[in-house]
């Protein structure tokens, strides 16, 4: 349902075979919901705190106990993971709401049916050389300027950023570097002088006095600070023809999804961390893994339920730079629902 960019049939079955992350085996999906569906579902990176509530539930049983067999893939950036759920090679895509948006002005209909999240969880870090010029988004400037892929999301926030502070998009150089430790070379050999990442790789960065945060976007107030209002991003959506035919089995993935954002509600980031795969640190180690889940967990929702005002602010903000969006309609009801999710529990 998006096409921001695009990667081959042949990259797509091979990231699809050399980045599958268990849970079940199995590539049919039952229209009935039957006791033993099986759904594919493409994570913008895995190991992105920003999207830990897709390794969470399988690793808490989750889905498990509800009937499905969830195999979880991985792509570096949520528009690769897009790609993957456009060209029908899995059924959900756990990656940022705005998407939803950018694609349904291309004629592709795809809705959020569980929200993770109301603020980006994104940081703008600049890197200790550039740090006494670039000191606010209006330095943008001339810069090149790390993202995790040429449209993404970071790649959508950083745009923002730049037009709202009177820098136009075509006066700056987005770079894609992923993230984790391709982000953290880019940072240190000077191809970028600053960019836009999540944690760990934020903790990381800051843990290795590499950079300082320059805008910090893991809370709903970071996120009004920055862009005027709470601003959905990590969700699971999926196309909505695939929703509307297999409604029983989106409920027990809505189902599972909220069971495990009021367990992180109620449990510490120790305790969170304590569940996760032990690389997911990327080499920062425990301690700091649990640091980065701390900083980003304010942006997670309680309930999967969509921010009242959340598809608004998405929508002025994409509206702000992207040429295929700012004068088209939207029709924002149908990039999300709530059905599943108030149902869940």
């Amino acid at each position: 349902m998006r096409t921001s960019t695009r990667i081959s049939a042949v990259a797509v079955a091979g990231a699809l075979a050399l980045t599958s992350l268990t849970a079940c085996g199995g590539d049919s999906t039952s229209a009935s919901g039957g006791k033993n569906d099986q759904v594919k579902i493409m994570v913008g990176g895995l190991d992105k705190v920003i999207y830990l509530p897709a390794m969470l539930t399988e690793r808490l049983g989750y889905f498990k106990d509800e009937g499905v067999s969830v195999q979880l893939l991985t792509e570096p950036a949520g528009v690769q993971a897009e790609t993957a759920l456009v060209s029908g090679d899995v059924q959900g895509t756990v990656g940022f709401y705005d998407h939803t948006l950018d694609l349904q002005v291309k004629g592709k209909q795809v809705e959020s049916v569980v929200q993770f999240s109301q603020a980006p969880g994104e940081v703008e870090i600049v890197s200790n050389q550039a740090a006494d010029d670039l000191k606010s988004a209006k330095d943008f400037k001339g810069r090149k300027l790390g993202v995790t892929g040429l449209g993404s999301s970071t790649d959508f926030l950083t745009k923002y950023l730049a037009v709202s502070n009177g820098v136009e998009t075509s006066e700056f150089t987005p770079v894609a570097v992923g993230a984790g430790q391709t982000f953290i070379s880019a940072l240190q050999q000077g191809s970028i002088q600053g960019g836009m990442t999540t944690d760990p790789t934020v903790a990381t960065v800051l843990d290795k006095k590499l950079g300082k945060i320059l805008i910090d976007m893991r809370t709903p107030e970071g996120s009004k600070q920055a862009l005027g209002g709470l601003y959905p991003s990590s969700s699971l959506y999926m196309q909505t023809e695939w929703v509307d035919s297999h409604k029983e089995t989106v409920q027990k993935l809505a189902n599972a999804f909220v069971r495990t954002l009021k367990w992180m509600s109620t449990h510490s980031a120790d305790e969170i961390a304590a569940k996760m795969p032990a690389d997911y640190a990327q080499g920062g180690g425990k301690a700091l893994y649990a640091e980065a889940i701390k900083s980003t967990l304010p942006m997670f929702t309680t309930d999967g339920v969509m921010p009242e005002d959340g598809p608004a602010t998405v929508e002025r903000v994409l509206k702000a730079f992207n040429p295929n969006l700012k004068n088209a309609k939207v029709d924002l009801a149908k990039t999300y629902t709530t059905e599943f999710v108030k149902k869940a529990g």
